[in-house]
Parts: structure tokens; C-alpha cells; sequence
């Protein structure tokens, strides 16, 4: 989480680690499909795009990036064929047709709850396995576009990711059931699971951020002897956790002698801590408390 939130320092983008441009990635493909869903409605050229976002420049990026696949892939641990796989999804030709007709079934008016339908959806998409690489990020991404097209989400808020992570096993104990047994309802049990403690935690995370501004608000209010400055800077810090002294001054839009000062005066109230190597020349300043509570559920 670290990382993520520090990577415009000065070693610039191309020093970001694999595994931080992939969330890098997830995020920006987030930003896009939701932008593009309010002129494109969810299909599969918005998967085929949202796709190809996902694999720029990461694990994956020389796979075909938002095309569908042309060979017979297969799924199994690292290094097995297609021989010993633990299942082989549908063959190109059929691949097509069972992503049209998933595509179809987005739409279809059948009744069912939309949160057993997204549990459908997923567990068939994964099944059809329709790209060489990434479908597994792309499958879980399919579950918050499709929940906010369904305004079941205002915002892209359902990290069920991790929880398939927590408990990756029993994921994939549960997809196989349905593809080996048909057996639907324990898959549907495990997703609404997920559902309900993700959900939980994130509207524990939400309180707990209201309830941190609150106090900071009120900290400030009490020493900041009406200076804008500071209570701007608290609001800004939600959106910008680890920031520089230089950038104190450019979001406040003020000197970098007036920025250092509130920079500095914020640690002294321990809003913010330095979060700097001693021999490092350009200091970074972390909103701890708040950098805490967004990495809750996110680090196994």
C-alpha cells in the first residue's frame, strides 16, 4: 500500500516494481471502465478494453492485451500442460459463443437477485477463461463494473478481491465443484460470504476515516488561528496521504517557505509523520492514521 500511494517520487514511474504497476494498472482500468460505462454499456468490447489496461507493461503484456484467445489454454499449477491440467476451459471456436452468451445473460430479464446473478456471471467467466493471461484480475473487476452498472454500487467500493485471496483455496475448491458437479449453491454461498464481510469491512474503514477527519478537524481548529491553510491541507491529505514538502506548497498553492511551515506544523501535531531515510535529501511526510486504516484487508 506503501508503495502504491509513493510512486510519483523522484525515480519517476519506471522504478515501480511489477507488482505495483499490476495494482497501478487495476486502478487506472477501474477510472476507465467506469468512465466508459456511461456511453458504452458492459460488454465484451468493454471487457476486451479493460483488458488491455490491465496487462500494459505487466505480467501478461505479451499475451494479446484485449483480444480473445486463439489457442486452447488451460488451468493448473505453474508448469503443468494440458495433459495434467486441473481443467481445460472451452476451445476457442466454443469459447466465442459461451462468452456471447454470457454477454446476452448480462441482460437477460430472469428475476434473479443481482447479487446471485454477479456470482453467476463470475464463475462462468472464469470457467470460459476467454484471454491467455490476466483473467483472474479481469474476473474480479468484471464483479464491480457489473454491480455499478446495476447501481447496486455508486462507487467502485466491493474489494472481494482480497477475500478470494484470504481464502484461495476454498475459491477454487468451490469454481471447480460447479464445473466438475454443477453444484451452484455452495460457489453461491462462498460469494455472498464474501460479499458480507467485505462489505463490513468497508463500512468499518468508512467510519473509521469520518471519525479521523473529524478529530483532526477539530484539533486544528483549535490552533490554526483561522489559518484556511490547515484545514485545506487536511483535506487534501484524504486524497494525497504522502506528500513532500514541495507538494504542500503546490496543492496550497502557496510559497515553499508557507508550505514547509504547515508541513512541519502538522508533525508537530502528529497529523503527519516523516517518513524519510535519515540521509535521503527530499523528505516524504505520511497521514499515518489514515495510511493505516486504507491498508487494513489489503496485505496478506
Amino acid at each position: 500500500m506503501i508503495d502504491i500511494l509513493n510512486t510519483q517520487d523522484e525515480k519517476g514511474p519506471d522504478y515501480e516494481p511489477d507488482n505495483i504497476k499490476e495494482v497501478v494498472n487495476y486502478v487506472n482500468a477501474i477510472t476507465y471502465g467506469l468512465d466508459r460505462l456511461e456511453s458504452l454499456p458492459f460488454s465484451l468490447r468493454l471487457i476486451r478494453e479493460i483488458h488491455q489496461i490491465l496487462l500494459t507493461n505487466v505480467r501478461g503484456s505479451t499475451k494479446n492485451p484485449g483480444e480473445f484467445r486463439k489457442s486452447q489454454n488451460w488451468i493448473g499449477p505453474a508448469g503443468c500442460t494440458l495433459e495434467n491440467a486441473s481443467f481445460i476451459p472451452p476451445s476457442p471456436t466454443e469459447m466465442l459463443k459461451s462468452m456471447s452468451a454470457l454477454e446476452n445473460f448480462f441482460y437477460e430479464d430472469d428475476h434473479i437477485p443481482a447479487l446471485i446473478k454477479i456470482a453467476l456471471i463470475h464463475a462462468q467467466f472464469e470457467t470460459i477463461h476467454p484471454f491467455l493471461d490476466g483473467n483472474g484480475r479481469m474476473g474480479r473487476l468484471l464483479i464491480t463494473f457489473w454491480l455499478c452498472q446495476k447501481r447496486i454500487l455508486t462507487q467502485p467500493l466491493l474489494y472481494i478481491s482480497y477475500y478470494f485471496k484470504q481464502n484461495r483455496s476454498e475459491y477454487y475448491e468451490c469454481l471447480n465443484k460447479v464445473r466438475f458437479d454443477g453444484d451452484w449453491e455452495i460457489w453461491i454461498k462462498f460469494f455472498l460470504q464474501g460479499v458480507a464481510v467485505t462489505s463490513d469491512e468497508a463500512t468499518s474503514s468508512a467510519k473509521a476515516i469520518l471519525s479521523l477527519k473529524k478529530k483532526y478537524s477539530e484539533v486544528l481548529y483549535n490552533v490554526d488561528n483561522g489559518n484556511s491553510s490547515y484545514q485545506r491541507l487536511l483535506d487534501l491529505l484524504f486524497e494525497y496521504p504522502i506528500v513532500s514538502k514541495k507538494q504542500v506548497s503546490e496543492l496550497l498553492n502557496v510559497s515553499e517557505p508557507t508550505g514547509a511551515t504547515v508541513c512541519n506544523e502538522f508533525v508537530k501535531l502528529g497529523i503527519l509523520v516523516d517518513d524519510t531515510p535519515e540521509k535521503k535529501r527530499y523528505k516524504k511526510y505520511r497521514f499515518a492514521e489514515y495510511v493505516g486504516i486504507l491498508q487494513k484487508g489489503t496485505e496478506l
